[in-house]
């Protein structure tokens, strides 16, 4: 696209296919950045991600100072004004830069009648959005989450803990990385998690050989938790894409309904040197007859994601509870593990439905984890943990040991 930044370029891509198409955005910014220098893609990465990220915001804006419902605006004008919007509000991106290139791509986008509007409400923004911004009460609406996230956050963490998550999730959280073998990355720094270090980037080198594998603290703490040893047998339920897979000793079964996934799982597994992992294709709720009699299991189950959301830009936006299918999947998990064996449930969100609500339901014994993991007990339920991204700097998971009688 002749005349338009290729970082922009890329980036405006992305908006249309997430808003558009429905797209994944890391997929979408996978295809879209192609042929970018790691300059260029890091750029990229920042104004696709944080667009989107912060799509309620920008809307808002564009509709108080454009004064036309997004919603009636074509694909690429909307695309366009939330590129140009998040870069002047969010970004030291030159005033005429971001104008001009967001213009352009309108232009390109054959929508010619269009462009004077672009044009209009695009100025406008840059002498409005930050007044605008600054003057918003702060909120789901100036840190760009729907209402009933913001209410599920209230609800665990009060109205001032649901201010600060909500604004830390909208940062960069730390870079870590599991060591699989061998020495830890040069310069890596270690952390409260054994295995867990903290480095400025993932080397791509270091990842190829399966020496380390990128996994935030959180997650490493609920893999850690299943605590197997060699000789026990483990069930592994919803495995890929596998990190917390290869965290687990013993004679692993990994179950993985999807046939996609589970390619990425075998893929995982042998570039961390885990050939000894059986993977069974199957539904975690309907399992084979002859998957029984393990020590443990670890139902890591899916959710509506709400502690990777600052991972995830898109994931606020198309997020769902699934507390039917959790339960089912807990249970179907219980019924395999021999009496006395455990069960971890772990989820990477935050909403109490999908949480400590499914453990409560299940009938299941809690054996606490408060007091082997203290900095992460759960606030209010410390038998349980809780990693919080605004407290512990990592992802957020609900982590609970079960025990069937």
């Amino acid at each position: 696209m002749a005349g338009v930044n290729g970082a922009r370029r890329a980036a405006y891509e992305v908006l249309l296919r997430v808003f558009e198409q429905d797209a994944y955005a890391d997929r979408a910014f996978r295809s879209a950045a192609e042929g970018l220098d790691d300059r260029e893609r890091a750029f990229a990465q920042r104004l696709a991600y944080g667009s989107v990220q912060r799509m309620r915001t920008l809307d808002h804006a564009i509709e108080t100072l454009g004064r036309r419902p997004v919603r009636k605006l074509d694909p690429p004008v909307r695309a366009a004004l939330r590129l140009g919007a998040y870069q002047l509000g969010w970004t030291e991106t030159a005033p005429h830069a971001a104008v001009n290139e967001s213009v352009e791509l309108v232009r390109r986008a054959r929508l010619e009648r269009a462009v004077p509007f672009t044009n209009a409400v695009l100025r406008r923004l840059a002498e409005g959005i930050r007044p605008l911004l600054d003057a918003l009460p702060d909120g789901p609406l100036k840190e760009s989450y729907p209402d009933w996230i913001h209410e599920t956050f209230v609800r665990v963490l009060g109205a001032d803990g649901a201010l600060a998550l909500m604004r830390a999730m909208n940062e960069p959280l730390e870079t870590v990385v599991r060591l699989v073998r061998g020495e830890p990355p040069p310069g890596a720094e270690g952390t409260d998690v054994p295995g867990a270090y903290r480095v400025e980037r993932v080397d791509e080198a270091l990842l190829a050989e399966g020496r380390i594998w990128p996994q935030s603290r959180g997650s490493q703490v609920a893999g850690l938790c299943v605590g197997s040893q060699e000789g026990e047998r483990v069930l592994d339920l919803c495995a890929a894409p596998g990190g917390k897979t290869g965290q687990l000793r013993g004679e692993v079964t990994a179950v993985e309904i999807d046939p996609a996934r589970a390619r990425e799982l075998r893929g995982n597994l042998a570039t961390m040197g885990r050939t000894d992992v059986t993977i069974v294709e199957a539904d975690g709720t309907a399992l084979p007859p002859d998957l029984a009699g393990f020590d443990h299991a670890l139902v890591d189950a899916p959710c509506s994601g709400l502690g990777v959301l600052g991972q995830r830009p898109d994931l606020r936006w198309r997020a769902t509870p699934l507390p039917e299918l959790q339960l089912a999947l807990l249970r179907s998990a219980a019924e395999r593990v021999r009496p006395g064996g455990t069960v971890v449930y772990a989820v990477c969100t935050l909403n109490p439905d999908e949480c400590e609500g499914i453990v409560d339901a299940s009938g299941l014994g809690v054996l606490p984890l408060g007091e082997e993991w203290p900095a992460f007990a759960h606030p209010s339920r410390p038998e349980f943990l809780l990693t919080l991204p605004h407290v512990h700097r990592t992802s957020g998971f609900f982590v609970a040991r079960l025990v069937r009688d």
